[in-house]
Order: C-alpha cells, then sequence, then structure tokens
C-alpha cells in the first residue's frame, strides 16, 4: 500500500501582505497527477490545513477543490489538526465526510485513536491513527495522573493508546502528529510560532517507536529524524528562510511485513525565492540580477544612507519585490558610544543635528548642502525667536 505523506498546507497564509491562496491552490493542483502517475491509496495531510482557526470562505474552497480531485484521482484522503487549525471547523461534518473517502481526525479524545482509519490491501488491514493536535493545558484534567504538562507527555499517552490498538488488532501501522519531534531550535526557529514557558516543546523521536511510520507535521522544511520518522514540510514556500529547499511529499510504501521504502516526489515551485545584495543602484543596474526580475525578491541593500522610495524603484524592476533590509557596508563610527555621548560634544545646534544623522545613517552626518540648509533654517529660527 501506498501513501503521500504532506503536512502544513495553511490554506490562507499571506506571504509579506500578498495572498497565497492562488500559488497554493497551483501546488494542490499537482497531487492528483502524483496520485495517478505513483498509485497513491492515500493522501496524508498531517496538520495545519488552515493557516487560521477561522478560514475565509475562499480558503474553504481551495481545500474543497484539492480534496475533490484527490477523491477523484483515486486515493482515500486523511487529515488531522494542526495548532493553526480549529478543532471544531475543521471536524464539521466529519462523520458525514468519511463515508465519502475524507477523513478528518481533529477532536481528542479516546475514542479517535481507538478508530483509526483502516484500508485494506492483500495483506490485510492497514491502520491509519491521526492525532489531533493535543494542547496540554487544555487536556491537563483528562491526562492520567503524574503525566506531564508539555507535548512529550501528552503524545506519550496518545502514543500509548494507538500502540495498545494497533497490537489488539493485529495490523500494520501509520500515525499523523503535529509536534517539535526530535527538532533542534536552529531547526524550528522562525518557522512555526508554537513557543512555551521555557522554550520549544520537544518531544523526543522515541514516542513513536512502535509504530511502522510516523507523518509528522509542523517543521516546513523536510527532514528525516529516522526512516519510519519523517518531516514533509510545507507545500509551499512561506519565508524566504525556506527558500531554495525542495518542496513535495513523501512517498511511503508499507508491504506484508510493514515500512519497506519511503522515496521523495518533488511539488512544483511556482515562483522562486532570491536574496539580492548590494547598493540600489547596483541592483538595479547590473545584468546579472536578470534572473530574479519575476522571482520572490528580498533586497539587502548596503549603501551607506537609506536610498528614497527604494521598494517603489525596486519593484519597478523587480516586481515581485517584498521585502527590504538594511546592512550598510561602511562600518558605524563610533559604535561603542551610545547617542547622547555622541551628541554631548556638539557646541552648535547644527553640530546637533550633524551627530543626530551620524546616528541613524550609521556614520554619515550632513553633507555640505545639507549643512548649509540646516544652518540657514536654525539661523531663521533663531530670528524669529
Amino acid at each position: 500500500m501506498r501513501f503521500l505523506h504532506t503536512s502544513d498546507w495553511h490554506i490562507g497564509r499571506t506571504f509579506h501582505g500578498y495572498s497565497t491562496l492562488e500559488a497554493l491552490s497551483g501546488v494542490l493542483d499537482a497531487i492528483p497527477s502524483i496520485v495517478r502517475e505513483h498509485h497513491v491509496d492515500a493522501v496524508l495531510v498531517a496538520g495545519d490545513v488552515f493557516d487560521s482557526t477561522t478560514p475565509s470562505g475562499a480558503a474553504l474552497e481551495v481545500l474543497t477543490a484539492a480534496i475533490r480531485a484527490i477523491r477523484a484521482a483515486g486515493a482515500v484522503v486523511v487529515l488531522s489538526s494542526g495548532n493553526h487549525d480549529s478543532a471544531a471547523r475543521l471536524g464539521f461534518q466529519s462523520e458525514w465526510a468519511a463515508f465519502g473517502g475524507v477523513h478528518v481526525r481533529a477532536v481528542a479524545g479516546a475514542a479517535t485513536l481507538q478508530e483509526p482509519v483502516l484500508l485494506t490491501d492483500e495483506h490485510g488491514e492497514v491502520a491509519v491513527y491521526g492525532i489531533p493536535y493535543l494542547e496540554p493545558l487544555l487536556l491537563r484534567g483528562s491526562l492520567p495522573e503524574g503525566t506531564p504538562s508539555t507535548q512529550a507527555g501528552v503524545l506519550e499517552v496518545a502514543m500509548d493508546a494507538v500502540r495498545t490498538d494497533a497490537a489488539a488488532r493485529g495490523v500494520r501501522s501509520l500515525v499523523l502528529a503535529h509536534c517539535f519531534a526530535g527538532a533542534s531550535l536552529a531547526e524550528a526557529e522562525g518557522l512555526e510560532r508554537d513557543i512555551t514557558a521555557g522554550g520549544l516543546d520537544i518531544v523526543p523521536t522515541s514516542t513513536f517507536e512502535g509504530v511502522d511510520y510516523a507523518a509528522l507535521g509542523h517543521i516546513h522544511g523536510r527532514q528525516t529524524l529516522t526512516d519510519s520518522i519523517r518531516y514533509s514540510g510545507a507545500p509551499l514556500h512561506f519565508t524566504f528562510g525556506e527558500g531554495g529547499k525542495p518542496r513535495g511529499g513523501w512517498l511511503v510504501d508499507v508491504g506484508a511485513g510493514g515500512l519497506e521504502r519511503v522515496t521523495w516526489v518533488d511539488l512544483p515551485v511556482p515562483r522562486e525565492m532570491t536574496t539580492l545584495r548590494g547598493t540600489l543602484d547596483e541592483l538595479l543596474a547590473s545584468p546579472a540580477h536578470a534572473p530574479a526580475e519575476q522571482h520572490w525578491v528580498r533586497a539587502v541593500l548596503t549603501d551607506d544612507v537609506r536610498p528614497l522610495d527604494s521598494m517603489r524603484r525596486l519593484q519597478q524592476r523587480f516586481p515581485y519585490c517584498a521585502l527590504i533590509e538594511f546592512a550598510p557596508s561602511s562600518p558605524e563610527q563610533h559604535a561603542a558610544a551610545g547617542y547622547a555621548a555622541r551628541v554631548s560634544a556638539g557646541r552648535s545646534d547644527t553640530d546637533l543635528v550633524d551627530g543626530f544623522l551620524a546616528f541613524v545613517r550609521r556614520g554619515n552626518g550632513l553633507s555640505d548642502d545639507e549643512r548649509d540648509l540646516v544652518t540657514k533654517q536654525l539661523a531663521q529660527l533663531g530670528a524669529e525667536s
């Protein structure tokens, strides 16, 4: 039996103010072709189906179209909730959806883990357990006494229930979960906003032992923790930090004896992301940057003085320039001194203005023309007072 492991669709997320619905819809349109080409039996979505607990009507339409196309291609769909999803909204009418081959696991509870999605091949049944996103604080009263109020604690309880049920059924098993598992802070930082008291709530990989495959979500780049515990990452680049990382999913083959192989399959990238560095004039003039003219662009400007109207000017050449950062090439003068120390030595009002501009411009004070203008204006103010 073959599964396609995906996660973190984040339908409805914006990218620096731009909607991603059209781009994501185009990427999800490629999944039915993968289902047909690779004879996929079930498509798995391991959490964060939506980016918001209150998805828009347009976001609901994107999900509906994607699921309809996947089902038409012949695959069952199994979705579990993530921390961005509303369990109630995602799980609404899930009982009826299951009759159409769309299985949603969003509501936490023993019944969820004791009623896996059962699929059958020539070797018997395969049980797919979708663990909804488990918020430790909300589940505190229903956990066994002594369970730590952490993701690791609640997921260990959930996995104990999964292992017990799978053993009783005598079936091969897969589990979907949404968490930071075995991920370092550097890997997780900037990719998600699930921060707990004391830092990120890390789940050990040992939590997922005892099943044939763990399809994880929450981290937006693909990762292999073990042969049988993996992240697929998001289908779309949602930040410049993710640019260049592959987008796709894992094809998971389960044979008579359990997991047999896992291979990667790419999804299309609708628009590449590029970071350009240089002065504004260099970025606007250099022919070397021509390939980036239709990319999403982050421009790191190295001008010593911030250029005026830089975004508008950049977008004349790079229509999809979405972010500007400033990193002047010249070192800041008197780096050890604070602003008050820099201006305290001023012997005139003009010198004070010069000191202020040297601070905000990273060492570049008044130009000759500016000094002349400031001197004249200060003299005029002095005459009027």
